[in-house]
């Protein structure tokens, strides 16, 4: 008898422990909930709703262990019932109940839920024994069915809102290129001085290679002045390729044109 009294105490006690912690992960939950709620997200909740259902389960465990005795064997018995107030009760109840009296007893030691709550899980139970077997797996099938659909449009929305965040995140251009890009149209960093040949366009040249284009230019103008044929007139890019290809040298072709222009055949 007392082996078993000893044990009845020490599963109390440990049952005990496991309650405190769960109402402590409770009033926390609700504090959150009724001060916390503006800014309060739904992974806490998350995680507060896996802490409590831990500690239900770690609960259950101590109730269904081997060492610990079936409760409802035992019977709780007031042995002093009065309404006066009573210190020792109100510091076990953290002043819930003040009072130990024949209007309380009846609902803190009642082993079964309210006559009204009795009620209804009677008429739940009728209801469900009045469904025949067929027609309740339609309705566990339509149940499933409904279930089915409502996981593939959350996991199709997850999927579709995970390849929007990897497209908004992926870059579509390469920042060194675009900058290279900028810095030779703006400033021409990285373009070559080189022209290929046949272009037209301007070349360096020293000094006497630009008096001498010169001078060549003014042959060239007074012939075409003077009534030169004009089977010399194509002469000229010939004259200008000649002087790009070898810059400072006055080519033959100028000096020819020059000549002829000296001995025109009409002049007097």
């Amino acid at each position: 008898m007392q082996r078993e009294e000893k044990q009845l105490e020490l599963s109390l006690e440990a049952l005990i422990s496991q309650v405190a912690d769960l109402k402590n992960s409770l009033v926390s939950f609700i504090y959150k909930l009724e001060n916390e709620y503006d800014r309060l997200t739904w992974p806490s909740v998350l995680d507060s709703f896996a802490l409590l259902s831990g500690q239900l389960n770690t609960l259950n465990k101590v109730l269904k262990h081997e060492k610990t005795p079936l409760m409802r064997n035992q019977v709780i018995i007031p042995l002093v019932l009065s309404p006066d107030r009573d210190e020792e009760i109100m510091r076990q109840t953290e002043g819930r109940v003040p009072v130990f009296s024949h209007e309380v007893v009846p609902d803190h030691l009642r082993t079964k839920p309210d006559p009204e709550v009795e009620e209804q899980e009677k008429q739940l139970i009728t209801d469900a024994t009045r469904i025949s077997s067929d027609v309740a797996q339609k309705q566990i099938q339509s149940l499933n069915k409904m279930c089915s659909n409502l996981l593939e449009k959350i996991s199709k929305e997850e999927r579709e809102s995970e390849s929007g965040g990897l497209r908004q995140n992926k870059q579509t251009f390469n920042p060194a290129d675009t900058n290279a890009l900028v810095a030779a149209v703006a400033f021409g960093k990285g373009l070559s001085n080189r022209r290929p040949p046949g272009s037209g366009g301007p070349v360096q040249a020293s000094q006497p290679a630009a008096g001498a284009i010169i001078a060549g230019a003014s042959g060239i103008q007074q012939v075409q002045m003077s009534g030169a044929s004009s089977q010399q007139q194509p002469m000229l890019g010939g004259v200008q390729m000649s002087q790009a290809g070898q810059p400072g040298k006055i080519p033959s072709g100028i000096k020819t044109n020059i000549k002829s222009a000296s001995m025109h055949p009409y002049q007097r």
